[in-house]
């Protein structure tokens, strides 16, 4: 090859490597979209104390990467609907960011994927797929692969990485949140 073809190559590889990238959601969109209903939100963003962390992993059965969690309370007037939390997973190669919204309860209520930079397992983003973890809660089961939350063929790593993200903050919900 020569030096001119190399560095085509290289600029075409670079380029196929991020062109998948989606955004579908900004933070605001997701929020309006998890609490159609709310006059505002409130930034209720939490740090995570050492018993708190504890907590967090034997109820999840997972570590707890951050002490630090973006976190968003959605209110009607004076009354709290319950909170938008944020967070990202690696799925194969890249990173998906999305929200989940869970009610006082610590129950969740919706979850929303805002980007997807891989180019494969785009799926996920699918409402049925999403729709299976409406209502579920850390502790009560049902929300790990296989038990509660089905798979999808081709977007394996995104459903397993997601479904633990959302059962972390589950656990971060129960354990920091419920009223």
């Amino acid at each position: 090859m020569k030096p001119s073809q190399i560095a085509t190559l290289a600029v075409a590889v670079g380029a196929s490597s991020s062109a998948f990238a989606t955004q579908y959601l900004t933070v605001e969109q997701a929020q309006q979209a998890m609490f159609p209903d709310a006059s505002g939100f409130k930034d209720a963003s939490l740090q995570l104390s050492g018993e708190q962390i504890k907590q967090v992993e034997k109820l999840s059965g997972l570590p707890v990467r951050s002490v630090g969690w973006r976190v968003f309370a959605a209110y009607k007037g004076d009354a709290q609907l319950g909170y938008v939390i944020l967070d990202d997973v690696v799925g194969k190669f890249e990173l998906i960011s999305y929200a989940v919204a869970v009610n006082p309860d610590a129950s969740i209520k919706q979850i929303e994927i805002l980007a997807y930079r891989e180019s494969h397992g785009f799926e996920i983003k699918s409402p049925a797929w999403r729709k299976q973890f409406v209502g579920k809660s850390a502790g009560a089961g049902g929300l790990s692969i296989g038990d509660g939350i089905a798979s999808i063929s081709g977007a394996t790593l995104s459903c397993t990485h997601v479904t633990d993200g959302v059962r972390r903050i589950a656990a971060i919900a129960q354990v920091m949140l419920k009223k």
